[in-house]
């Protein structure tokens, strides 16, 4: 079990090593699976985020096996549906918006960066309907991790917690890096919140929150060496100094 110390020396460029070779991963080794008492050790970790008063409004459910395969492949099915009936899949919708309604500058050129950086790695070409939604799709396997997390919360809580939640998350991705881990961070489960939560048994009281796909990269996978630009800070950073200094 984890224990805090405050004397304890901070090995600051592992740290940041962590922090910046994680990755989306979006094609896992599905036959090496990552071993509980190493999941126990980055969720160990992970709780010690901060959250506003300590409500700690995380809760974490891991799907293996046969309970993983069960909801991949209502889901999947959901989504074959819903790609053929567009009406249909309008009504799909999560407990809260991720995403804007309408984009814009920068975030919709980022977004679409983003976007053709990895079709174009993948050999989509734009307007490839078909193979968008294949690789879409992928979310819904986990991208072949044999093991996938879901995250729910209190439904009394509001976006604050949301907050919370992502310095939550963010610290499983940096444990898990640190071990030799990969993950992705997936907000596309939420549109199928309602079949999710019933797979997990959840009360009534719970919302999905995302899923998260956990396990070894494939190194040979192309999809892999996907890598996403960053703003230099200077981008998104202002020094403000009184007049006169």
């Amino acid at each position: 079990m984890l224990q805090r110390n405050s004397n304890l020396a901070v090995d600051t460029p592992s740290i940041d090593a962590a922090i910046t070779s994680r990755f989306s991963c979006r094609a896992f080794r599905p036959d090496n699976p990552v071993p509980k008492h190493l999941l126990e050790d980055i969720l160990d970790v992970a709780r010690y985020s901060p959250s506003g008063v300590n409500t700690q409004p995380w809760k974490v459910y891991v799907l293996q096996g046969g309970r993983l395969r069960r909801m991949v492949s209502e889901v999947c099915e959901t989504f074959d549906k819903a790609s053929g009936d567009p009406a249909g899949g309008s009504r799909l919708r999560g407990d809260y918006d991720y995403y804007p309604s309408k984009w814009v500058s920068p975030y919709l050129e980022r977004r679409r960066a983003n976007g053709w950086g990895l079709y174009g790695l993948l050999g989509i070409a734009k307007g490839d309907k078909p193979a968008m939604q294949a690789q879409h799709r992928r979310n819904f396997r986990f991208f072949d991790a044999p093991t996938g997390l879901m995250f729910t919360m209190s439904r009394a809580l509001v976006r604050g917690s949301l907050i919370d939640y992502g310095m939550f998350l963010q610290n499983i991705m940096v444990a898990a890096r640190a071990r030799g881990v990969d993950t992705c961070p997936q907000a596309a489960w939420n549109d199928y919140a309602g079949i999710v939560l019933r797979h997990l048994a959840a009360s009534d009281d719970e919302m999905l929150v995302c899923g998260m796909a956990i396990g070894f990269a494939d190194e040979s996978a192309a999809v892999n060496t996907f890598q996403t630009p960053r703003e230099p800070i200077g981008t998104f950073t202002r020094w403000l100094e009184e007049v006169g200094e």
